[in-house]
């Protein structure tokens, strides 16, 4: 099984996510990059994938980093370049006959190159969509193990009970 990658350009989530980009548009951008690095984290954990996540600090000098947080990967580019530029390098880097990479952005035209080279592309809406059905799957599953595990208190049922009760009196006869 191949290595799975996600690759996130972070501003397409927050300007395409509804919850980040109202969060942006009240100048609440870092609370917004920080939901956006807990959902993307919680998401990790469901899928069991490496997620790195790319910030674009083409016009903050000086800013160029590379963490950990969250269980993610966070990288913040260099003075100059884009967080597509970043992504395409980083993809290609990335890109085996052992790992199958995802970018999650939705500038498609700029990450052409890898995604000719086989990286998958998942657009911003859609990895959205994504996290939303698997949140609800997880929740679904610990609703039902609940169910399952507060009802039964036998490994036998009433009439597998029954049954065995018939037996034993015919055999005591």
């Amino acid at each position: 099984m191949k290595k799975r990658i996600l690759i996130v350009d972070a501003y397409n989530m927050i300007g395409n996510w509804p919850q980040l980009d109202k969060l942006k548009k009240a100048d609440r951008l870092e609370d917004a990059r920080d939901q956006l690095l807990k959902v993307l984290s919680n998401y990790r954990k469901q899928m069991d994938m490496e997620i790195i996540v790319v910030f674009d600090a083409m016009y903050v000098p000086g800013l160029s980093k590379s963490y950990q947080q969250y269980d993610l990967t966070i990288i913040w580019t260099d003075e100059g370049q884009t967080a597509d530029s970043y992504i395409e390098s980083l993809a290609g880097k990335l890109l085996s006959p052992l790992t199958q990479v995802t970018v999650a952005t939705s500038d498609q035209a700029e990450q052409w190159t890898i995604f000719s080279q086989g990286a998958l592309r998942k657009p911003a809406w859609e990895l959205y969509q994504d996290i939303k059905h698997a949140r609800r799957k997880v929740s679904e599953a610990t609703k039902n193990y609940q169910i399952q595990s507060t009802v039964r208190k036998s490994p036998w049922d009433d009439q597998q009970l029954e049954k065995l009760a018939q037996l034993r009196d015919e055999l005591s006869e």
